[in-house]
């Protein structure tokens, strides 16, 4: 049976006292409204329809016109009116639509499912999503019929004390047939006190006619959370943390102290690596097997490969390839990168750099748009000058050269293949292949018998 799905993110949420949708608030490294087109195509939606208000097109701008489409809900009349925006773009070419709110980021996908599959049995035209709580969460509360189907949903503050004490919760998550949603919205009256046309009433308006509703038990209170303030989100941002973490260790990577360990969703590891404490790993960041990753590293939006280290360091959007390794305290910045066997010690820093196979830079080192050829040693204190005031400037390091401890190369300069520059050398013209260069500034040593007539 075909699915779509209508996600309801028209709230204002002035709750979160933010400039910004709350639906564009990061929860581990993604937005919050990211999370609810995933659960989408996790499910198995053919058409996801996102219901938007004013903050519309921020929404747009991150989600993308892909597979998703947008209504607009410009006056903010219930959970009902809002699904009626979005019968234009499904009806006729549905058998169920399944709808839940943009900002319950928690839910899981199984989940979702198992109500998609009761309802694609037929028995009944509305499928719901329940919870057996303590904690009322504010919720309404299930009243089920002799046959355990579900009769009414009343909301806490009407309940009376018999009402009050029921457990089963209604979690706002409905899976209804598609044919008898479309020809019965229009039908849910307006409530006499909010002004509103609330979706709960598709079930009164159900049972009116003889149709069955039934109901899915969940049974894990965290897929419930709401974000509506900062409390929330800190709350959901710890069970995100918590499944990111669980998902990486059962996958085969070693967490040494999940507590203090910060992992992006969307962040990959591969097997048998090491994270070891007070590591934060964010965005669209990839690392290899069997590395070993902190403790005390920042890493974002970036690719590593098997086998490296990276010791108290920071990584962004850098790449090293496999069997490298950088720090302690080095800073790989955007578009930096290490190839395979590459090392850089302690206070190093590479900016737009390249260094290459096998290519040692010790410490102390600053290396900006810079080219460093395979099997380079860069000397301690090595900088480059690469900027003028006005312009930057690259510098080429040839392969196997030899840069000596405390030398400037101010860009544009090329050092050539075997070339060597001498401690504290100030290096303003290119140095040819196999050359020795020194002093201040660079020029080259003199060849031996030139220096026999001196």
């Amino acid at each position: 049976m075909k699915l779509a799905t209508v996600v309801l993110a028209a709230g204002e949420g002035t709750r979160i006292k933010s400039r910004r949708s709350k639906l564009l608030h990061p929860l581990a490294g993604k937005p919050i409204a990211r999370y609810a087109l995933d659960i989408a195509r996790q499910v198995g939606a053919a058409e996801t329809v996102f219901v938007i208000g004013k903050d519309g097109d921020a929404i747009r701008r991150v989600l993308g016109n892909g597979d998703v489409r947008y209504a607009y809900q410009y006056e903010r009349k219930g959970t009902g009116h809002a699904v009626m925006q979005a019968r234009s773009l499904l009806e006729g070419r549905f058998d169920m639509v399944l709808v839940y709110y943009a900002d319950m980021p928690l839910l899981r996908p199984e989940t979702l499912r198992r109500l998609v599959e009761n309802q694609s049995l037929g028995r009944a035209v509305i499928t719901l999503l329940t919870l057996i709580s303590d904690d009322s969460m504010g919720f309404g509360r299930i009243i089920r019929g002799q046959d355990q189907s579900v009769i009414e949903i009343v909301e806490e503050k009407v309940c009376t004390p018999e009402q009050l004490a029921i457990k089963e919760l209604n979690c706002g998550v409905y899976c209804f047939d598609a044919d008898w949603l479309w020809s019965h919205v229009e039908r849910i009256p307006l409530n006499p006190v909010k002004r509103e046309y609330f979706l709960t009433d598709m079930v009164g308006i159900a049972v009116s006619e003889g149709r069955r509703v039934e109901a899915i038990t969940a049974h894990d209170p965290e897929e419930m959370i709401g974000i509506n303030n900062r409390v929330h989100l800190s709350r959901a941002e710890a069970v995100v943390r918590r499944r990111v973490n669980e998902r990486l260790m059962l996958s085969g990577v070693t967490l040494q102290d999940p507590t203090s360990t910060y992992i992006d969703a969307d962040v990959q590891i591969g097997q048998d690596t090491v994270v070891l404490a007070n590591t934060h790993i964010y965005g669209q960041t990839t690392i290899g097997e069997e590395c070993t990753i902190g403790p005390n590293s920042i890493i974002r939006d970036s690719q590593i490969g098997d086998r490296c280290r990276v010791v108290a360091s920071v990584v962004e959007e850098a790449v090293m390839e496999k069997d490298c390794a950088v720090g302690p305290f080095g800073h790989l910045r955007p578009r930096a990168r290490m190839c395979a066997g590459a090392y850089m010690g302690n206070f190093g820093e590479l900016k737009n750099a390249t260094l290459g196979p096998g290519a040692h830079m010790g410490h102390f080192s600053y290396l900006g748009d810079a080219t460093v050829g395979a099997g380079a040693n860069i000397g301690a204190g090595t900088v480059t000058c690469n900027y003028d005031g006005k312009h930057k400037h690259h510098t080429v390091i040839g392969q196997g050269a030899f840069i000596g401890s405390g030398s400037m190369l101010v860009a544009p300069v090329t050092v050539g293949d075997g070339a060597k520059t001498g401690a504290g050398s100030v290096v303003t013209h290119d140095v040819p292949p196999n050359t020795l260069v020194y002093g201040v500034p660079a020029r080259p040593a003199p060849l031996k018998e030139d220096a026999d007539h001196t």
